[in-house]
């Protein structure tokens, strides 16, 4: 089977989406201690995960000309949560088209060979990317190391 399966043109659509943004300032984040306490909060609020969990990544340029990164954390619920408290936030339709796409099969270390193949396909295409990505853990064989991810990459609007 190919590690990467590669396509130019998919819509990512996720419905019921809790989101919490990641503070990169902080000087250690436990990423599993932040996935867990989003599953609580959403068995609390009397929801279901659903689906996998996406990280989203958005790459900007600050008012001082840096080179800025935002993660957010997003889970798909069984139904919309009104009136989540902070950190969190909800959408109830999230749609994301015209994206390029790789699925990837392998150890997570080199999970950036996704990003890699969509890079090089876009920069070969002449296509230009929003900077933005967002990767759907698929799944994961924790005893062989093998994860399967799908990475999408939104391209900016042409005009």
């Amino acid at each position: 089977m190919s590690k990467l399966q590669y396509s130019l043109n998919k819509i990512l659509k996720l419905q019921n989406v809790m989101i919490e943004k990641i503070d990169l300032e902080k000087e250690k984040i436990d990423l599993n201690l932040i996935v867990d306490k989003m599953q609580s909060y959403i068995k609390v609020n009397g929801a279901i995960q659903i689906g996998p969990l996406i990280q989203h990544s958005k790459t900007y340029m600050n008012e001082n000309g840096e080179l800025m990164v935002e993660i957010n954390i997003l889970m798909q619920c069984n139904k919309f949560i009104h009136n989540v408290e902070k950190p969190y936030r909800m959408e109830s339709v999230m749609r994301i088209p015209d994206c390029m796409y790789c699925r990837y099969v392998g150890i997570e270390e080199k999970l950036k060979f996704a990003y890699d193949k969509i890079n090089l396909e876009a920069f070969e295409n002449d296509i230009e990317l929003t900077g933005e990505s967002y990767t759907v853990y698929v799944d994961q064989n924790e005893e062989e190391g093998i994860i399967v991810a799908d990475v999408f990459m939104p391209k900016k609007e042409e005009g």
